[in-house]
């Protein structure tokens, strides 16, 4: 079996943030809904340290986590908003005065949405249809969203509801045509080490000596939450309302991370869970044709008619036929460079493992 090639790129999504990627906040006030989820926290507390922004607005549901981060990070431009996205009045609200929100407040449990599937209906599609008629009253320079590679070609209740989310932010830029509002998305793979992902779910089980696989051809995406930040930042800095941003970012094999975490461990097939894929996709052949490559990032076109010559982007159209998906990818990451990457993970939760 050929080794799959290996890129040392996707240096943009991989390295970490600079002052340099927070230039565009500088002068802003901005809002994270999900504020206190692992990309508003790491989010906020970059910006804290290295933009000049006005002010920085965490939207979440939670009050425990909200007095967590400000006992954190102590900085007078920190503001917090006890709210749901499932609220427009609170939301609109909130948005006062704001000049840039990223939404990252979701649902994203895939076995548990797929036993609560509308609550994920209202949080997901319906909480991003409020977050748009917000931003658009409230008169909001720049909204991103953040989405996911299972919103392409989904299987499961959570990248239905994210699809949703996707078409709603885009077409939502009809209805903002006369306003100085535009919407945009941003969508990548997994996160290492988000709250509720395999790693910490290994850390934990890793001294059981076996640890489950629901299949050992399993490959993914894999993006730092620096990564996710800076796509996000970027997608702030070129973002005309509609697109779809989707970084070039590596992909892993299940084995291959269990190896890098864990080779004294060996593995037990589990079957795959409901509403899982074997392999992830994050552009389809029917979205490159409407699709240009930017370099370190692919960017999906609108295809709505106010899409025209006035929003252009430099960039090359991908070859006939192309498609982004996670089995196919030449950007591979070994067990060594997993080691590297979740070492500080590892270390971080060592103290909470012993405690447990």
């Amino acid at each position: 079996m050929t080794k799959p090639a290996r890129r040392a790129d996707s240096p943009d999504f991989i390295r970490s943030l600079t002052r340099a990627d927070f230039k565009i906040l500088d002068g802003r006030t901005v809002l994270v809904t999900g504020g206190t989820g692992s990309f508003g926290k790491r989010f906020i507390g970059a910006a804290l340290e290295l933009s000049k922004a006005r002010k920085l607005i965490v939207f979440s549901r939670d009050e425990l986590k909200q007095s967590e981060m400000a006992a954190a990070f102590k900085d007078s431009r920190l503001r917090f908003f006890i709210g749901d996205v499932r609220d427009l009045p609170r939301l609109r609200r909130a948005f006062h005065g704001v000049d840039f929100v990223v939404h990252a407040a979701a649902l994203k449990q895939v076995p548990t949405l797929e036993y609560n599937p509308f609550e994920a209906v209202l949080t997901n599609v319906m909480g991003s249809e409020n977050i748009i008629n917000a931003a658009i009253d409230e008169k909001v320079s720049k909204v991103v969203a953040l989405s996911t590679d299972k919103a392409v070609n989904p299987i499961n209740l959570y990248g239905a509801t994210k699809l949703c989310a996707e078409k709603l932010f885009i077409a939502g830029n009809s209805y903002a045509a006369a306003t100085q509002t535009r919407l945009s998305v941003v969508r990548y793979g997994n996160v290492v080490g988000s709250r509720g992902s395999v790693i910490p779910l290994y850390l934990r089980q890793r001294s059981q000596g076996v640890l489950p696989v629901t299949d050992e051809r399993m490959t993914r995406f894999w993006i730092t939450l620096d990564g996710g930040v800076r796509l996000v930042l970027r997608a702030l800095e070129l973002m005309q309302g509609g697109e779809v941003f989707v970084p070039k970012i590596p992909s892993m094999r299940i084995l291959d991370l269990i190896k890098a975490m864990a080779p004294e461990c060996s593995t037990k097939v589990i079957g795959i869970r409901p509403g899982e894929k074997l392999h992830e996709a994050l552009l389809t052949e029917e979205e490159a044709a409407r699709t240009l490559d930017l370099g370190p990032m692919y960017l999906v076109k609108p295809s709505f008619p106010w899409w025209g010559e006035a929003r252009r982007h430099n960039g090359s159209a991908p070859p006939e036929g192309f498609r982004y998906t996670s089995d196919a990818n030449d950007s591979w990451l070994t067990a060594d460079d997993l080691r590297q990457m979740i070492s500080p993970l590892i270390q971080e939760a060592q103290p909470q493992i012993a405690r447990a």
